[in-house]
């Protein structure tokens, strides 16, 4: 699930200026064009990888970290009221419930990578694959 959410919205920040250079660039970003691209690369291919599970241990632990930056750099200024970012379309528009709400998908992504972090991909995964082919290969 995850893997599908960050390879998408990756594709997103390119195909929509909104979501990538225009809300990089809203949000007060240094080189927003760089930095959107940057991101939206890093999801596309950080995506993919969680969807084959290669690397999916530090692919995990990086969304985690791309996730408390975007909650910090969006959710704290719609607490307060100051979001440069269209207000949710519905009450409550400021304070924590309207953070509670609008945080919704970023705490199910990073409570999704924090178990991808702890238990790893799984016996469907490249990374499994790849660690019995170790054990075998090892023993000769």
């Amino acid at each position: 699930m995850a893997g599908t959410v960050f390879f998408w919205e990756g594709i997103l920040k390119f195909v929509y200026t909104n979501q990538g250079v225009g809300r990089f660039t809203k949000l007060g970003f240094p080189f927003p064009e760089t930095t959107a691209h940057f991101v939206a690369v890093g999801e596309i291919v950080g995506g993919l990888l969680l969807i084959f599970g290669l690397l999916t241990r530090v692919t995990a632990f990086y969304f985690i970290i791309q996730m408390i930056v975007a909650v910090l750099s969006t959710k704290v200024s719609l607490y307060f009221g100051t979001s440069p970012l269209p207000m949710p379309s519905a009450p409550p528009k400021t304070g924590i419930w309207a953070v509670l709400h609008e945080i919704r998908s970023d705490y199910a992504q990073i409570l999704t990578c924090l178990f991808l972090v702890i238990e790893g991909a799984g016996r469907r995964s490249i990374d499994f694959m790849r660690s019995i082919y170790k054990k075998v290969y090892s023993m000769e």
